[in-house]
């Protein structure tokens, strides 16, 4: 709710306070074997003392053993990870670390970053934003289930999209959104360095009733589809 409550201007501490809180808690499942596989903005709870808790670990299971399959009907399309798309059966926490990359750059732009009608149409987004990955980048890639050959896009520079991030968060950003799932986000300095992230007690609440922040997102959402229509998305993206 607090992203799509327009009247909430989100600062970088507060931005960093609740990505980090998120990642703190991702990281105490997977240090524990469990991948959430489930993980949206709608999943994310505040609670009085702004204290972020994940939620919703329906989806939720155990991996850690070598040879185990997975169903690869995971994790809301806009936040799946492109080895789940291709219909990867065998994967790890690079799911959840992609679904946190799609959920940190909906906090800077307020609107969902790669919103994708269907797998087909969610994977042409990915790379049209990020650009095609070829099989030196993404090893396997090719071999996956459900491949298919896309076109080759270039992508767009993370700065373009973030025009308001600073080198250490485009820096976590592009870890988040690494192709090959096994070195997706590892180490990153974003939060050691300054601003801190804001305290919980004073992180922003909601101001808008749920029902009225609905319509105003499903509004942005209309008005974001018919400018990227037949526009070059590399010159567009930002509202």
């Amino acid at each position: 709710v607090i992203i799509k409550d327009t009247s909430i201007v989100l600062t970088q501490s507060h931005i960093k306070a609740y990505m980090l809180m998120t990642l703190q808690g991702l990281e105490y499942l997977h240090q524990h074997w469990i991948l959430h596989r489930d993980l949206k903005p709608n999943n994310l709870l505040l609670d009085e003392n702004g204290v972020l808790k994940l939620a919703d670990f329906g989806l939720a299971k155990s991996f850690g053993s070598p040879n185990r399959v997975y169903t690869h009907q995971v994790v809301t399309r806009w936040y799946r990870a492109p080895e789940l798309l291709f219909g990867a059966r065998m994967y790890g926490v690079g799911v959840d670390m992609w679904a946190v990359g799609c959920i940190l750059a909906e906090l800077l732009l307020r609107v969902p970053f790669l919103p994708g009608d269907s797998d087909l149409d969610q994977l042409t987004r990915i790379f049209e934003t990020l650009g095609t990955p070829t099989e030196e980048q993404w090893p396997g890639m090719t071999s996956l289930p459900d491949y298919v050959t896309f076109k080759s896009f270039p992508g767009m520079p993370f700065q373009h999209i973030f025009s308001a991030a600073g080198d250490d968060l485009l820096n976590l950003i592009q870890g988040l959104f690494t192709f090959n799932p096994c070195t997706r986000a590892l180490k990153q300095k974003y939060f050691s360095n300054r601003p801190g992230p804001t305290p919980g007690s004073q992180l922003p609440r909601p101001n808008c009733p749920a029902e009225a922040i609905k319509e105003q997102q499903n509004a942005i959402l209309n008005l974001k589809r018919k400018r990227t229509e037949g526009i070059d998305k590399g010159n567009l993206l930002i509202f």
